[in-house]
């Protein structure tokens, strides 16, 4: 059910210094770093992001809380973007691939009645990416 989520720390430095003993203790460790945000997990994917509370568009004490759902297939998660948007939701990105994460990381982004930054993924095979 859960792919991953996602944290937001006041204290930047003292959370990755924080996070990275603690979670390398139980055999996780850094997968991703982009800066503001360090995504942990094991073999290369990461489950467990911290973000840095007083960067990116939407910073502050008070930013949302980032979870992202499994999807089965891209049809999957084209489905979930649909209904929250025909829900009234805000969508933060349609789906879409995003190499950034991975090559074969498909993904969507809305926002939920509470602010709350929620998204579907699947991580296929291109082939298994075909969408009507």
């Amino acid at each position: 059910m859960i792919d991953h989520f996602g944290i937001n720390c006041s204290d930047w430095a003292k959370s990755q210094q924080f996070y990275d003993a603690v979670l390398g203790v139980l055999g996780f460790s850094r997968q991703m770093d982009f800066g503001i945000a360090i995504g942990y997990g094991s073999n290369g994917r990461p489950e467990f992001w911290i973000a840095d509370a007083s960067a990116g568009e939407a910073s502050g004490p008070n930013r949302e809380v980032h979870i992202a759902f499994h999807a089965a297939d891209a049809a999957t998660v084209t489905a979930f973007h649909d209904a929250a948007v025909a829900l009234g939701a805000e969508s933060l990105h349609a789906p879409r691939l995003w190499p950034e994460y991975h090559p074969e990381y498909f993904g969507a982004f809305v926002r939920d009645p509470d602010g709350n930054n929620v998204e579907a993924v699947f991580h296929g095979s291109a082939s298994d990416r075909q969408v009507g």
